[in-house]
């Protein structure tokens, strides 16, 4: 059941990327670097999404909201295993256990399409171009 509209999507996609950056730091495991790694490079690939994906508050246009969505759905599984694939299980798992099961979440229950308004702007202006 997809009941999340991508423009709220996207939103929250601003949110949770730098969320995911300074969460080493906000919940204290910047001492383990592959924890620290694995969460800032996490969070930098859901920003760069949010910013090329064509939606409500892409910037770029490049990546179909599909395409979003599947790669936030294996963002999320990589997220939710990488303390016991990475090794880090024993001094950080839940920030990462959360956020990927957030993003699995989100990827399964966002719209794939976005707005119609959105789609009716965004061809017009193609078209004048």
């Amino acid at each position: 059941m997809r009941f999340i509209p991508t423009r709220f999507h996207g939103i929250l996609d601003y949110i949770v990327g730098l969320v995911f950056i300074i969460a080493p730091w906000i919940f204290g495991f910047s001492d383990v670097s592959y924890a620290t790694w694995t969460m800032v490079a996490a969070g930098v690939i859901v920003l760069l999404q949010a910013v090329m994906t064509d939606f409500e508050v892409g910037m770029v246009h490049k990546i179909p909201m599909q395409t979003h969505l599947l790669l936030d759905f294996g963002l999320g599984v990589i997220l939710a295993v990488s303390p016991w694939m990475f090794n880090f299980a024993e001094w950080v798992m839940l920030p990462h256990l959360i956020g990927g099961v957030y993003l699995v979440l989100g990827a399964l229950t966002t719209h794939r399409i976005p707005s119609e308004s959105y789609r009716t702007r965004h061809t017009s202006a193609e078209r004048a171009r």
